[in-house]
């Protein structure tokens, strides 16, 4: 059975035939759509690996069937850099070494982004660990993810301010 489905793509309006009604967010956008950097880890919704945005919130896109999401706007890593002007918190991972070996880096940044959006993070270090507890680093880069996260919340805080001013 397929089903056709609409979703907004990092901005693209997508016309999608899913043969399989089963298919993953995760697999639509790493298969079928070429968009690798969401990573598949551990497929069970425990790692974070594949977390994207889905009409603003952070999901689990291993976990999320690409056949509930038809009207969805869909957010990857791919979607948050400008250009070449990359997004706060991508700029921030850089500064502060917020990852090592790099493949969980796509999936905090995306978690981190929609922390940040939710009003989560603050400069409280203790409350951003928590909020992103579902996104496991293997390599231990905590700290550094901590603190990227505080400095993108202060940037995205300030420009926020300066864009109302």
């Amino acid at each position: 059975m397929s089903l056709s489905i609409s979703l907004s793509i990092n901005g693209a309006a997508r016309d999608i035939v899913l043969d399989d009604v089963r298919v993953t967010l995760l697999d639509l956008l790493r298969e079928r759509l070429a968009l690798p950097g969401t990573k598949k880890g551990c497929d069970r919704g425990q790692c974070g690996a594949c977390t994207v945005l889905v009409n603003g919130q952070r999901v689990n896109s291993c976990l999320t069937l690409a056949a509930t999401l038809d009207g969805a706007t869909v957010t990857t890593i791919e979607g948050l850099a400008q250009g070449d002007r990359l997004h706060p918190v991508q700029q921030a991972f850089l500064e502060h070494d917020g990852f090592q070996c790099g493949y969980c880096t796509p999936g905090q940044i995306m978690s981190a982004v929609g922390l940040i959006a939710e009003g989560h993070a603050g400069d409280d270090a203790d409350r951003i660990r928590e909020g992103m507890s579902g996104n496991l680093c293997r390599c231990s880069a905590y700290r550094g993810i901590t603190e990227a996260v505080q400095d993108a919340t202060r940037r995205m805080t300030a420009q926020a301010a300066e864009d109302a001013a």
